[in-house]
Order: C-alpha cells, then sequence, then structure tokens
C-alpha cells in the first residue's frame, strides 16, 4: 500500500490584495500540508505544479520554502513534483535547484517507485507544442502506476488537453491521473483511470469560495481519494440585493451580521436600490475587524448615460481585454509582459526583451496569434475563459488587485514604447506558452514590485531573486 498528499497550486510568494498578510497566508497553507504530512507519517507529498506564484519568487518566499521542505526532508518524507506554467523559467527550474539540495524529486519520464506505486510526472506543455508529445514512459515493474501533471485536462470544465489521448498514447498504464492548475478539486473517471485536481490551498480569487485542501490517495487494491480540508483565512460572502429605495444603510446591515475578524470581505451588490459608494463600505467592514474588504457592485449601468471605455472597477479585465482585441502573438505578449508587467529592472528591459526575442527566433508557433486573441473584429481565438484554473486571469490575478494606473499601464505597452532591437517583430512567444493568463497574473507582480524595491540594479538586494542568480 501507498498513502501520499496530493496537492498543488499553492501559489507561494502571491500578495493577493497588495497585502503582506495575505502572501504570508499563501506560505502558512503549504506549511499545514507540510505539517499534516508529517503528522500521518504519509510516504510522500506530491505536488502537482504551481508552488511558486512567480517565476521570480521573492527572498522571503524562498526561504518559507525551503524551510518547509527540510521539515519534510528531516521526517522522510519524499517531495515528488512537476513544474507549473507559474514558475516556468527558460533555463533551470526551481525545483531543479531543490532537487540538488536533495529536498525534492522532479518528476519525469522515469519512474520514481515508493512502495508498490510508480510516480510519472508531466510538466505544464504549452498547448501549441503538446502536438510533439509522444507520452512514452520508462516502464516499470510494480503493481500501481500514476501520472502528475499540470493543465486543463478533459473533462473537467474548460479544458484544452485530451486526457483519453494521453492515456491512450501512453506506452504505461496508469491507476491515477493527479493534476494541478484547475483551482477546483474535483475527480472522474476516463477509460477506467481516476483523474483528479486537488484544489488550490488557499483562495487565489474571489471566485473561489468553497474551502480549501488537498487530497489523500491511497494505491491498495485499488485507488482511494479522500478529500482533507486546511485551515486557512476565513473568507466572507455577503451578497446583497438591493430592493428600490435601497442604499448604503441596508448593504451596513447586511455585512453586521457576518464575523469579520480578520477575513477578507466581499460584498456582491444586485438589485435596482439606489447607487452605493464602494469604498464607505469598505471602511465600514474594516472598521468591524475585516482585514480586507472588497465590494463590487455588478448592476448594469445605463450605457446611455455613462460611457466608460475603462471599467475603473476592474482596470486589470480592461487591459487584459484591450491586449486580446490587438491580435498579438504570444511573443507579443511576452514583449508586453517584459515592457509592462515583469520585475525586470528598468534599466535592464531593453536586453531582457533582445534576450527573450532571440530565443524565440526559429520556432514558426511563437509568431502566430495567441490563443484567446481576437482581431479588431472580435473574433475570438481558441482560449477558454472563465476557467477555474490559476491559468486564468480569473483565477490567479482577482480583479481587485489591479495597477493603481491604468492610464501608465496602456502607455507602457503602447507599441511604441518597444525596445528599438525589437520594432521590427510584432509578436514573439510568452515564457510558458500561456501569455494571457500569466501576463495577467504578471500584472498583479509588477504593482507589488513597485512596493518592495529598494534597488532595482540588484534583484537580491530588493527580494526578488531569479535562477539565473544561481546559475
Amino acid at each position: 500500500m501507498t498513502r501520499v498528499i496530493h496537492t498543488g497550486d499553492t501559489h507561494i510568494g502571491y500578495r493577493q490584495y497588495h497585502s503582506p498578510e495575505r502572501r504570508q497566508d499563501f506560505l502558512a497553507a503549504f506549511e499545514q500540508v507540510v505539517d499534516d504530512a508529517v503528522a500521518d507519517d504519509v510516504d510522500a507529498v506530491v505536488h502537482a505544479g504551481d508552488l511558486f506564484h512567480d517565476r521570480r519568487p521573492d527572498l522571503q518566499d524562498l526561504l518559507g520554502t525551503l524551510s518547509a521542505l527540510r521539515t519534510l526532508s528531516d521526517a522522510a518524507i519524499p517531495f515528488l513534483a512537476v513544474v507549473g506554467n507559474h514558475e516556468s523559467t527558460r533555463g533551470g527550474q526551481w525545483l531543479d535547484l531543490f532537487e540538488n539540495l536533495g529536498l525534492a524529486v522532479r518528476l519525469g519520464a522515469d519512474p520514481y517507485v515508493l512502495g508498490d506505486t510508480a510516480f510519472y510526472g508531466l510538466d505544464h506543455v504549452p498547448e501549441s507544442r503538446r502536438d510533439d508529445l509522444d507520452y512514452q514512459f520508462t516502464p516499470h515493474d510494480v503493481d500501481h502506476a500514476a501520472l502528475v501533471s499540470h493543465g486543463l485536462f478533459t473533462p473537467f470544465a474548460h479544458a484544452n488537453w485530451e486526457t483519453e489521448t494521453v492515456l491512450a498514447e501512453s506506452n504505461v498504464a496508469f491507476d491515477a491521473v493527479l493534476l494541478g492548475d484547475n483551482h477546483k478539486a474535483d475527480e472522474a473517471q476516463v477509460d477506467g483511470t481516476w483523474v483528479t485536481y486537488c484544489g488550490s490551498t488557499e483562495r487565489a480569487s474571489a471566485s473561489e469560495e468553497p474551502g480549501r485542501g488537498y487530497n489523500v490517495v491511497t494505491f491498495d487494491d485499488g485507488v482511494d481519494i479522500r478529500r482533507r480540508a486546511l485551515d486557512t483565512r476565513p473568507f466572507v460572502f455577503v451578497d446583497v440585493d438591493l430592493a428600490e429605495g435601497e442604499g448604503a444603510e441596508r448593504v451596513r446591515e447586511q455585512v453586521r451580521q457576518h464575523d469579520l475578524d480578520e477575513a477578507v470581505v466581499i460584498v456582491s451588490i444586485t438589485g435596482d436600490g439606489d447607487p452605493v459608494t464602494p469604498a464607505s463600505i469598505e471602511e465600514f467592514a474594516t472598521e468591524r475587524g475585516a482585514l480586507i474588504a472588497r465590494v463590487k457592485d455588478r448592476r448594469e449601468i445605463d450605457a446611455a448615460e455613462v460611457d466608460l471605455s475603462v471599467s475603473f472597477a476592474d482596470p486589470d479585465d480592461a487591459v487584459r481585454e484591450r491586449l486580446s482585441e490587438m491580435g498579438l502573438s504570444q511573443a507579443g505578449l511576452d514583449i508586453d509582459e517584459t515592457v509592462r508587467a515583469s520585475k525586470t529592472p528598468d534599466s535592464k528591459v531593453r536586453e531582457e526583451v533582445k534576450a527573450r526575442v532571440d530565443a524565440l527566433v526559429g520556432d514558426d508557433g511563437a509568431f502566430e496569434r495567441a490563443p484567446g486573441a481576437t482581431d479588431s473584429g472580435g473574433n475570438d481565438g481558441d482560449d477558454s475563459d472563465g476557467s477555474d484554473d490559476s491559468d486564468d486571469s480569473s483565477e490567479t490575478t482577482d480583479l481587485d488587485d489591479v495597477p493603481d494606473d491604468v492610464d501608465a499601464v496602456q502607455e507602457t505597452t503602447d507599441l511604441d514604447d518597444v525596445p528599438e532591437e525589437v520594432e521590427s517583430v510584432d509578436e514573439a512567444d510568452d515564457v510558458d506558452g500561456d501569455a494571457d493568463a500569466d501576463d495577467a497574473a504578471d500584472a498583479d507582480d509588477a504593482a507589488d514590485a513597485d512596493e518592495t524595491s529598494t534597488d532595482d540594479s540588484d534583484p537580491v538586494s530588493n527580494g526578488q531573486v531569479s535562477m539565473e542568480d544561481f546559475q
């Protein structure tokens, strides 16, 4: 018998709502998984990708993760993992560093045998490159086998990766496929094989209302999957439907009915009532003990009375929509990410863009229109919208976590501002092939960088670390 914890989408380092407390919450959730693993004496912790929220985690997040992995190592519990899209880099992966330190195992085509079960890994692969995969693995000689991967797989919502194809073309028969990327825990059987998402360990957006947790998977006579909850920071969801004549006082009345102590409070307003000033309700909630309060007035605005080209309630959403309408390729979006949203110091932006473009020369797919992009006529690409996965902007980037200056964001992404070395290049490939999702998430990180950096010329002095610093 082999019993493991299946977790993933920990997104360590995510400074949600620009809050240092929320940033610590994501690390604390992972530490809770580690503590449970030690207490229950499981055979391994299997992580299905997106350990970090950013491919350049800050030093404090890196150190916190190392400490948690050492706790597992001291308890002789292996940490088996694959690389997700959020943490993926062009060169060596952080998982490689942890493996070199003896703190992790990067799963791949060769089996890692634990008891009577062989574990294999398949890192996140951009959709445009999946046709090149052959799903050939080194055979094993034990009773069970499990594949660990990161992506949006069938038969779950918003899928773009066919589980049926993976299972049919693989030369290894898998008893279970343990997945990450979709933040909603779920499971199903595909051609007799259990396929399961563990869900995220913290709420990465206000849309993730159900409690967070992980799976405990046991391989014995068959495959047994049990859900276990995590004790995370409370989110309080207050839905207010205002009748005609009702307004802010009715909203405050509804908010009073909840325990807000140290909670993240999300107030959603609908109905035909009077206008409500979100700031006044947010202030009311924080005065009653909330850590963070956000008000979303979902009532439609009469376009004849107010014609706004940008919704200042959701400016980050407007930026993503505008980029999609430009019809850029993944490469063009990658350039935008470097110029506008990355943590690259200003003095090194030109050098970084040139390096990224040089790396893409010869990749024909890099200059095709990115999935999800539209032309000026609104013709959609092939990307799903509204996904629960961390790939999707609605999951990885809460729409409240946005740059304060929308106009500045638009100006920095103007094509006239592209460094002169790449003026002849319209489009280029995103680092991990999932431009629309990661670039949206990185927009938050760019805002965080403004608050934390002390010396833009030195990535270590401002707490920002990249794999290049270890090479």
